[in-house]
């Protein structure tokens, strides 16, 4: 199994969301909950402040969190690939997933009492040729493949930025080109 993943260009992505709204339809989603969202961070202090976009979904990480707290396996790394996948008919609603997940990512739909999260949309990839999220940006600001072609064509991304918490324990299978004031830790979210 060759373990798959995201790549995201910070210095191409420009905040537009197409990405979220894409995979927001995508996927059918109620008012509130989206499985990639597009954050903005600003760095610095007048007249040296600066900004930029980082686009965040499930990491399918090597050793996840999330998997490790599902009491019922619901939550599991797909043999095939490595992403993290969620099974809806196995899911007790009970939320260990969303609680464990250093990076936000599961969600919890009340109205059907189950938890969802991006499965990098491994039931139309074979046929679309990537996730939705990768088709629909118009900066070609992220990319899904195998994870060591992704490491041999992006030989500067990184695995860590300042907003992220440590990827010491989950390993993410995420790589990012990121802006150089994007590993300062002085970063504020904006809300756009």
């Amino acid at each position: 199994m060759e373990q798959l993943g995201f790549y995201f260009d910070m210095t191409r992505c420009v905040g537009c969301k197409t990405c979220q709204v894409a995979c927001k339809q995508r996927n059918n989603l109620p008012m509130g909950i989206t499985y990639r969202e597009v954050h903005t961070f600003e760095v610095g202090a007048y007249p040296d402040a600066t900004m930029y976009h980082v686009a965040t979904t499930c990491n399918h990480c090597e050793n996840p969190a999330c998997v490790r707290a599902c009491p019922t396996s619901a939550m599991h790394v797909s043999e095939e690939d490595g992403t993290v996948q969620h099974d809806d008919d196995v899911c007790i609603g009970c939320q260990q997933c969303v609680n464990a997940c250093p990076y936000g990512v599961p969600r919890y739909f009340p109205e059907l009492k189950i938890v969802g999260k991006c499965y990098a949309c491994k039931d139309t990839r074979d046929f679309d040729g990537a996730p939705t999220c990768v088709a629909a940006c118009g900066q070609r600001a992220i990319e899904f493949g195998p994870l060591g072609e992704l490491q041999a064509a992006h030989p500067d991304a990184v695995a860590d930025i300042a907003c992220f918490p440590s990827s010491s324990e989950t390993t993410p299978s995420v790589l990012i080109e990121a802006k150089p004031r994007a590993l300062e830790e002085s970063f504020r979210e904006l809300h756009l």
